[in-house]
C-alpha cells in the first residue's frame, strides 16, 4: 500500500514537467504508426514488397515528396500510365482484318499540365499467341499536332518487350534533324527523349534555360501488323514523374513510406526489448551476487570486467558476419553481451549497501527464503532508480540497429525495410552529394525523434524519481 501511494504520488508529480508532454505527443506518435503498420501488412509481406522489382515498377525513380509542388512555382510532373490491360487512362482499341493480316491500334491520349519534363518513359509490349512474325509501329503526337514516329519493333514470339524510350539516341538524333530543318538550327544543349516529346518546338526551346514543356493533351498511337488472326497484344507505358507519395522513392523506385511506416515497429521492439531484457537480466544477476557472493560473485565480476575490455561492436560485427545471424538472433546476442557490462557493477553496488539494511535484517529474522528477499524486498527497492536508465537507454539500441543495417550486418536487416537500410542505400548510391536529401532526411528525422522522444521521458523521470535533480 505504501508502495502504491510512492508511485501514485510520483505520477502526479510528473505531470508538472512540461518535457514530458513532448516526449508522450512523440512517443504517441510512433506507437500509432507501429500499429498501422502490423494492421495493414504482415512483416513478411513487407519484406517481400520492399525487395520486389515489379511491385514498384510503375514508381518513379528518385522522385521528391509530392508536398514539394505546393512549395514551388513551377509544378513538377507527377506519373502517368497508360495500360490497356486495366484500361488505364483514355485508350481506344481498335482490330482490323485483311486475308490472314491482323492489324490491332491503340490510341491514347492524356493530358499534361505540367511546365517540366517527365524523369523517364518506358514502354512495355504483352504479344500473345505469335508464332509467325509480325512488326509494331509506336506514334507519338503532340498538342500542336507535330506527330512523331518512336520506333519500329519486330516480334517473332509471344512475350513482353521492353522499349525504354528515355535511352534512344537515335530517337533524338532524328528530332534535332527535324528542329534543324524546320528552325535553322539546333539547340545549345543535349537534348533528351523527355525533352524532345514534350518541349514546345519554338526558339525558346533552343536555350537550357528557356526550354519548357508543352501543355495540352498527348496522343500515343500503336499500330501492330499480325500474320495470325489469334494474335493479341496489349501495352503499358510509364511516363514517370518527378514527384511521388509523402516521403518520395528511391534509385530502386521504392516508396520510401514503406520503410518509414515498417521502421518504426522494428526500431521500437528492438530497442524496447533489449532495454528491458538487459536491465531486468542485469538487475537479477546483480541481486543474486550481492546476497550471496564468494564465488558465483568472483566469477561474475571477473566476466563482466573481461567483457568490458572487448571492443562491442567489433566482435558483434565479426560473430554476424561468421555466423550469418538475422536481426532477431543478433538481439539475443546484443543482451548476452550487454547484460556482463559496466552496469551491471552498477547495479551490484545498489545491492551491496541494500543488504545490509535494516528491513533486509528484518527480513532474515522472520525467516524469509532467499528468493524472497530478492525478488520482494531487494529488486523493488531500486526500480523506481532504474527506470530512468531503462528508458533512456531505448535510443541507444534504437541506433544500435541502424548502424548495423547501415553497415550491412544481418541477414534480416539486409532486406528488411529499416530506416537503417534505407540510409545505407542513400549512402551507398550518393545520394547526399547528388542532391536526393529527401532519401536520407526522412530516416533521420526518425532517429532523431524516436532519440529526443526517450531521452526527455528518461529526463523526466530522473528529475522525478531522484529528490537531488527535481526541481523547485
Amino acid at each position: 500500500m505504501v508502495q502504491a501511494e510512492f508511485f501514485l504520488s510520483k505520477i502526479y508529480n510528473i505531470a508538472y514537467y512540461k518535457s514530458l508532454l513532448l516526449s508522450i505527443i512523440i512517443i504517441l506518435t510512433l506507437v500509432s504508426i507501429s500499429i498501422y503498420a502490423v494492421m495493414s501488412m504482415p512483416y513478411d509481406v513487407a519484406v517481400k514488397t520492399w525487395n520486389s522489382i515489379e511491385h514498384w515498377e510503375d514508381s518513379p525513380r528518385l522522385a521528391l515528396p509530392s508536398w514539394v509542388n505546393f512549395f514551388v512555382s513551377a509544378k513538377l510532373p507527377e506519373t502517368i500510365v497508360l495500360d490497356s490491360r486495366q484500361r488505364l487512362g483514355q485508350i481506344e482499341k481498335s482490330t482490323l482484318y485483311i486475308d490472314e493480316m491482323k492489324n490491332i491500334t491503340f490510341r491514347a491520349s492524356f493530358e499534361y499540365s505540367y511546365e517540366e519534363f517527365p524523369s523517364e518513359i518506358v514502354l512495355r509490349l504483352y504479344v500473345y499467341n505469335v508464332v509467325k512474325s509480325g512488326v509494331i509501329f509506336v506514334y507519338w503526337a503532340k498538342p500542336s499536332g507535330d506527330v512523331i514516329e518512336l520506333t519500329r519493333i519486330a516480334v517473332d514470339r509471344s512475350g513482353s518487350y521492353l522499349y525504354y524510350i528515355s535511352l534512344d539516341r537515335s530517337l533524338v538524333e532524328r528530332y534535332v534533324i527535324r528542329v534543324e530543318s524546320k528552325l535553322g538550327r539546333s539547340p545549345d544543349y543535349v537534348m533528351t527523349p523527355e525533352i524532345a516529346l514534350f518541349v514546345k518546338e519554338d526558339e525558346s526551346m533552343m536555350s537550357r534555360s528557356t526550354v519548357k514543356a508543352l501543355k495540352g493533351r498527348y496522343i500515343f498511337l500503336i499500330s501492330a501488323i499480325f500474320f495470325e488472326k489469334n494474335a493479341e497484344m496489349d501495352f503499358k507505358l510509364n511516363i514517370y514523374g518527378k514527384v511521388h507519395g509523402m516521403f518520395g522513392t528511391d534509385d530502386r523506385r521504392r516508396d520510401i513510406a514503406l520503410a518509414i511506416i515498417w521502421g518504426t515497429p522494428l526500431a521500437l521492439s528492438f530497442g524496447l526489448t533489449a532495454s528491458l531484457l538487459i536491465t531486468f537480466a542485469q538487475m537479477l544477476i546483480a541481486a543474486v551476487c550481492a546476497w550471496f557472493g564468494g564465488v558465483l560473485d568472483m566469477a561474475v565480476q571477473r566476466l563482466t570486467e573481461i567483457t568490458m575490455i572487448i571492443p562491442f561492436l567489433p566482435m558483434l560485427i565479426m560473430i554476424a558476419i561468421f555466423y550469418k545471424l538475422d536481426i532477431w538472433t543478433l538481439l539475443l546476442i546484443i543482451i548476452a553481451l550487454y547484460t556482463f557490462s559496466g552496469g551491471l557493477k552498477w547495479y551490484r553496488s545498489l545491492f551491496l549497501s541494500l543488504k545490509e539494511a535494516p528491513y533486509i535484517e528484518a527480513a532474515r529474522a522472520y525467516g524469509a527464503s532467499n528468493a524472497r528477499i530478492i525478488l520482494r524486498y531487494m529488486i523493488p527497492r531500486i526500480i523506481p532508480t532504474v527506470i530512468p536508465t531503462l528508458v533512456s537507454s531505448v535510443p541507444s539500441f534504437v541506433f544500435l540497429e541502424a548502424a548495423l543495417a547501415i553497415l550491412g550486418v544481418g541477414g534480416g536487416l539486409k532486406v528488411a525495410p529499416s530506416w537503417g537500410r534505407v540510409l545505407d542505400d542513400a549512402v551507398s548510391a550518393g545520394a547526399l552529394y547528388k542532391g536526393y536529401y529527401h532519401w536520407i532526411v526522412f530516416p533521420s528525422i526518425m532517429l532523431v525523434l524516436t532519440s529526443i522522444a526517450f531521452t526527455l521521458l528518461g529526463f523526466t523521470l530522473d528529475k522525478v524519481l531522484n529528490p537531488r535533480l527535481r526541481e523547485v
